[in-house]
């Protein structure tokens, strides 16, 4: 929790490729997203965090992890009240590293909520459906409203297309980006406002 007493989101993106497109609706969502009043945004980017492959006896939820890359990934994860995760769709699915950083934690994704905001030809679609079972797994909130940057105004705004600024294609994505932004308020106050009761009512045993 921020000192704001604001609900802190951490904004993933899940691409670490060198030609990765996710740094421009990340840029452009954070960029929406910190015009809010009632969030605060900070972007977590995964070629940053330089976990190695999950190598551990086992999730977190059941033991420590050892190795000190994941244990930090764990530490800055658990300053969070929420996520949304950008990502691209690889073969029907999510990028290798986002599963990694997915699977490098447990305790600290619990209990908050998770938006998305996808790209590519069909906005992600799929890949999103895959995050949201995985989010259910890790006992989150999977939030219904998602960005999905795709077909048409994806080639406007990718490099193999156009190549124009986000802002280009705004008025078709906006609208979901704001819905995403409103459930995502909702749900990351419920959620920590439950989780700050179950502490204080842990303490009080």
């Amino acid at each position: 929790m921020s000192e704001t007493g604001k609900p802190r989101i951490g904004v993933i993106v899940g691409s670490t490729r060198a030609a990765r497109f996710a740094d421009k609706p990340a840029d452009w969502f954070l960029g929406l997203a910190g015009k809010r009043e009632d969030m605060t945004f900070e972007k977590l980017d995964l070629r940053d965090v330089d976990l190695p492959f999950f190598n551990e006896m086992a999730s977190n939820f059941w033991m420590p992890s050892q190795d000190p890359k994941a244990v930090r990934w764990q530490e800055t994860l658990a300053g969070f009240d929420g996520f949304v995760v950008v990502t691209g769709e690889y073969n029907h699915s999510i990028p290798a590293v986002l599963k990694n950083a997915l699977d490098q934690a447990y305790k600290e994704w619990m209990r908050k909520p998770m938006g998305f905001v996808g790209y590519g030809g069909v906005g992600a679609a799929r890949a999103i459906e895959h995050l949201r079972g995985i989010a259910v797994e890790l006992q989150m909130v999977p939030l219904r409203n998602a960005v999905h940057i795709g077909g048409g105004e994806f080639m406007k705004v990718h490099p193999l297309g156009e190549n124009g600024p986000i802002e280009a294609i705004a008025h078709a994505i906006e609208p979901a980006a704001n819905a995403l932004l409103d459930e995502l308020a909702w749900w990351a106050k419920a959620t920590r406002a439950a989780r700050m009761a179950d502490a204080a009512g842990a303490l009080a045993a």
